[in-house]
C-alpha cells in the first residue's frame, strides 16, 4: 500500500523562473538515469524480491523515497516554468548558440503539459520501461543500482553548475546528498552479497561446467594499438575470487572458424548468386 503525503521531502523554492533550465531538468526526471528510472527499478526489484526480507524492505524503502524525488522535480520544473509564454520561447531562440543547442523553451512544456514536468528526457523522448533492470538476481541488481545512482548523481552535479539560482541549487544539494548515500547503500549491499556468494554473477552456475574454458576466464586480449592496457590491474595479478591469475596476450589470434552460412531459399529474396562448381 502507498500513501501520499502533501509535503515534499525537501523544500523546493526557486528564486526566479527559468524555462531553459526547466528543459534541462527534464533529463534527471525522465531520462535514462533520471528519478523515474531509479524509482521504477527499485520498486520492481522490491516487488519481485524472493530473497531475505531485509533486501526487499530496503528496496521498497528507497523506491518509495524516489517517488518523492519525482514529485520534487515536477514541482521544481513547474516553478521554473511559471509565467512562461510562446513569446519567451521566440526570444530565447534568437541567440544562435541557444537556438542551436536548446532550440529555445521546450514547446511541449507549453503545448502538452501546461507548464508542468513530463515523463520525458531533456529532448522530449518519453521515458522507457526498458531503462530499468530487475533481474531477480540480487547481486546483479545491486550493481545495476550502483551504476544508476552514479550516473544520476553525475548528471545532477552537472546541472548544479548550469544555474546560479540558489533555490534550485539547494534542491540539487539535497538530491546530491541522498544520491551519495544511495551509492553507499548499494556498495554495502554488494559487499555483503559478495562475501556470501562470491563476486561472479550468477554464483550458482557450476564451475565444473566451465572447466574446458578456464583459460578464457583470465586472458586479457590486446586488440587495440599499443600495449598500455597491460598496465592495469585487470591484466596482471590474481582474479578477485582468487581462482586464477590474469594473463596479458599481446598478439591474440582467432580461435574459431570462418563462418560459411548456407545460401537461403530464393523466396526470401536475398538476391544472391548461388555458387556453382
Amino acid at each position: 500500500m502507498f500513501r501520499h503525503q502533501k509535503e515534499l521531502q525537501y523544500e523546493v523554492k526557486v528564486e526566479r523562473p527559468d524555462p531553459m533550465l526547466a528543459r534541462r531538468v527534464q533529463e534527471v526526471l525522465g531520462g535514462q538515469f533520471g528519478e523515474m528510472t531509479v524509482m521504477m527499478q527499485y520498486l520492481f526489484q522490491g516487488f519481485n524480491c524472493r530473497g531475505e526480507e531485509k533486501y526487499k524492505d530496503m528496496l521498497m524503502d528507497i523506491g518509495t523515497e524516489e517517488i518523492g524525488h519525482v514529485e520534487m522535480l515536477c514541482s521544481l520544473i513547474s516553478q521554473l516554468l511559471d509565467g512562461a509564454s510562446p513569446e519567451d520561447q521566440a526570444k530565447a531562440a534568437k541567440d544562435p548558440a541557444t537556438a542551436a543547442i536548446m532550440g529555445g523553451i521546450d514547446p511541449q512544456h507549453l503545448l502538452v503539459s501546461g507548464l508542468g514536468g513530463m515523463p520525458t528526457n531533456s529532448n522530449g523522448v518519453p521515458w522507457n520501461g526498458s531503462y530499468i533492470v530487475a533481474s531477480g538476481n540480487l547481486l546483479a541488481d545491486m550493481r545495476a543500482n550502483l551504476h544508476a545512482e552514479s550516473q544520476g548523481r553525475l548528471q545532477v552535479a552537472r546541472l548544479y553548475h548550469m544555474t546560479k539560482d540558489e533555490g534550485v541549487r539547494a534542491t540539487f544539494r539535497k538530491m546530491l546528498a541522498r544520491d551519495r548515500y544511495h551509492q553507499y547503500q548499494w556498495m554495502a549491499a554488494i559487499e555483503e552479497l559478495e562475501e556470501k556468494n562470491g563476486v561472479v554473477v550468477p554464483a550458482t552456475f557450476p564451475r565444473e561446467a566451465e572447466e574446458e574454458a578456464q583459460t578464457e576466464a583470465y586472458e586479457f586480449w590486446n586488440l587495440s594499438e599499443g600495449e598500455e592496457s597491460g598496465e592495469g590491474p585487470w591484466a596482471t595479478g590474481s582474479a578477485p575470487d582468487g581462482t586464477g591469475d590474469f594473463v596479458y596476450v599481446t598478439k591474440p589470434v582467432p580461435k574459431g572458424q570462418i563462418p560459411c552460412p548456407k545460401i537461403p531459399s530464393t523466396v526470401l529474396h536475398h538476391d544472391l548468386d548461388k555458387k556453382t562448381k
